[in-house]
């Protein structure tokens, strides 16, 4: 007879959990899966200390292959499951599918960013939910403070130098006082000309900081940031996110070119699809985390709402703490259902939380006594050290070293702008060129970020550093116009000489010379119906996906058409949750442009389109707004 299997979907703090307490119950009694995005787990408290520069980007990442050693990882993101077939269907991060059987389930997949409906936020903000816009902060600040110290124009330097954090919550607050303090330090060696100094804003419509923690805990990070020269504003939010700054709920405009969105985290929308009763937005499960009617089906973690047994009628907080011990007790109850050992129901009352203020500055109140100043910084940083699953030699040696050495304020540039947009349906991969796309994601308008960046949202190519309508990108490799551009530019510098896979709507590209030009590319023909959620006929978006834990698909130019026939079960399009942006129109693509004339002279422009120019000799590009682009110095 054959093992059980289980598949966890999603390797948070809840699934973590769960996989490693169930290899150490069943001992070999059953086959684990664990399907995740990433080959590592992320702490994700400390991760505010590697966009400061304190922690090196490895040391909040725990390998799972390496803790985990009798769990089979499974990298990908889980887009469909047929609960009624047992099955989970995922993409890899190459762009290939598979299948997982599975006798129980564990559904651990997280939340995501949430996304209100503000203008200019999807497409000049930055969220801060994985390692790859941890590191983008990290370079983007440092060279921001650089390009303010070297600006003779005061007005650019106290732009550049400014620094908004939207949401005063655990994250948004630690961020504020670590950058502030990173910046500072900054200042310190290389003066400003101007004279000015890096000026950090922290944003939120609660009454205080931190409205989650007890009272006089929220004063005393209140009180820490405005020491360190922290603008924080209660009951202000932003309205308006532009180009050159964002504009205030309360009617001022501030210039920056910086700004971090820590709003909050929803619950992951792959939930939504299985049309089993909710709880606004997580799956109803019973005390033993199960859900009611499915045996076979577990949840734990930001997609649970379980029962708070110690508040009747109330459910357990989206929180680390809570997700955590979430996954010791699925675990116990999954191997229960399997005849080894008994269930039993979930009930933990909170321990108390801590926030790292930087410094010996933090603000705590273990089991319910609130504390401040060193002695909490101390029981902070003891804290992490415990709950870490690894690393935690590595990251003490880390804490030990930016005690008695200067931090290095350096921009590495691995992570640009348009490799983590905030409408990112997986934060914990940086997007690449030529890479595969998330399905599900709307295609945002092409726009320039507040640091200078164009987009990102073009097709398997660098982002474009001109304004729509075919001009050539800067920074390609000899001066070459971009390939791969809305517009209907080809594809033919794919490194090997290979064409450009993974298109808009799933078509290789074509236009070789002597060969057919590609198809479904914005500016030719239209592309078709698209199911999972795909842009529709006629460029409107489908439903975007925010940033969370295990995703549905795989990150590329473009969504996939269905294949005929396919019909995978439980693979329904997704619709955006609650405080998501909402739909977006496609930015309009410009005439098609080529180092080369093209053998065939393919269909003609649409009528509200200018007609092809001439070909532009390869060479750098200047911008139009008279300033540089983010990275140009």
């Amino acid at each position: 007879m054959s093992r059980p299997r289980i598949v966890i979907v999603g390797a948070g703090f809840a699934g973590y959990r769960t996989a490693r307490t169930l290899s150490r119950l069943t001992r070999h009694q059953a086959d684990i899966t664990l399907l995740n995005p990433t080959d590592y787990f992320l702490y994700l408290p400390l991760l505010p200390q590697v966009a400061a520069g304190i922690l090196e980007p490895r040391r909040v990442s725990v390998s799972l292959s390496g803790t985990l050693p009798h769990v089979r990882l499974v990298l990908g993101e889980a887009d469909g499951i047929d609960l009624d077939g047992h099955t989970v269907h995922y993409t890899g991060p190459e762009g290939e599918e598979g299948t997982l059987p599975f006798d129980r389930l564990v559904l651990a997949a997280g939340s995501v960013n949430k996304l209100l409906p503000i203008p200019g936020v999807a497409e000049h903000a930055h969220g801060f939910r994985g390692l790859p816009e941890a590191l983008y902060l990290r370079d983007h600040v440092t060279r921001q403070v650089e390009l303010a110290a070297a600006a003779d124009d005061r007005a650019e330097c106290a732009a550049r130098c400014t620094f908004v954090v939207v949401g005063a919550g655990y994250t948004g607050t630690e961020v504020a006082a670590h950058g502030a303090m990173y910046t500072d330090a900054q200042v310190r060696k290389h003066p400003m000309r101007t004279g000015m100094r890096p000026r950090w804003m922290l944003l939120d419509v609660a009454p205080r900081v931190m409205p989650e923690m007890d009272e006089r805990l929220s004063r005393t990070a209140e009180r820490v940031l405005r020491q360190r020269g922290v603008d924080v504003r209660m009951g202000t939010s932003v309205k308006e996110a532009t180009h050159d700054g964002v504009v205030l709920t309360d009617g001022s405009t501030v210039d920056t070119r910086t700004l971090v969105w820590c709003v909050g985290v929803r619950p992951d929308p792959l939930v939504e699809s299985l049309g089993l009763p909710m709880e606004r937005g997580r799956l109803l499960v019973d005390p033993h985390l199960q859900v009611p009617g499915r045996p076979e089906l577990f949840a734990c973690g930001d997609v649970a709402a379980v029962p708070d047994l110690n508040q009747p009628g109330q459910y357990t907080p989206m929180t680390a703490q809570h997700a955590w011990r979430h996954g010791k007790v699925c675990a116990q109850n999954v191997a229960a259902s399997l005849g080894i050992g008994e269930r039993r129901a979930y009930r933990h009352r909170d321990m108390g939380f801590v926030v790292d203020l930087g410094g010996a500055k933090a603000a705590a109140n273990p089991l319910g006594l609130p504390m401040s100043g060193p002695a909490a910084g101390a029981v902070t940083r003891g804290y992490h050290l415990a709950a870490m699953p690894g690393n935690r030699v590595r990251v003490a040696a880390d804490w030990l070293l930016d005690a008695v050495l200067p931090r290095q304020a350096v921009q590495l540039g691995l992570v640009r702008s348009w490799s983590v947009p905030l409408e990112s349906s997986s934060p914990e991969v940086a997007r690449v060129p030529g890479g595969p796309e998330r399905h599900g994601r709307a295609a945002g308008p092409a726009g320039q970020r507040p640091d200078g960046e164009e987009t990102g949202n073009q097709p398997g190519g660098e982002p474009a550093r001109n304004q729509p309508g075919g001009e050539p990108a800067k920074g390609q490799p000899g001066g070459e116009p971009a390939r791969n551009q809305p517009g209907g530019e080809s594809a033919k510098t794919q490194p090997g000489g290979e064409p450009a896979k993974n298109q808009p709507g799933g078509e290789p590209a074509k236009n070789q010379p002597g060969a057919e030009h590609a198809k479904n590319q914005p500016g030719g023909e239209h592309a078709g119906r698209r199911s999972h959620g795909g842009r529709a006929k006629g460029g409107q978006s489908g439903s975007p996906r925010a940033s969370g834990k295990p995703r549905r698909a795989v990150e590329a130019a473009g969504p996939r058409p269905a294949r005929e026939g396919s019909g995978k079960p439980g693979r329904a399009p997704r619709a955006s949750g609650a405080g998501s942006a909402g739909k977006r129109p496609t930015a309009p693509s410009g005439p098609s442009r080529s180092a080369g004339p093209p053998t065939d002279p393919g269909p003609e422009p649409p009528a509200n389109q200018p007609p092809p120019g001439p070909d532009i000799a390869p060479g750098p590009v200047k911008r139009t707004d008279r300033r540089a682009a983010e990275g140009d110095s």
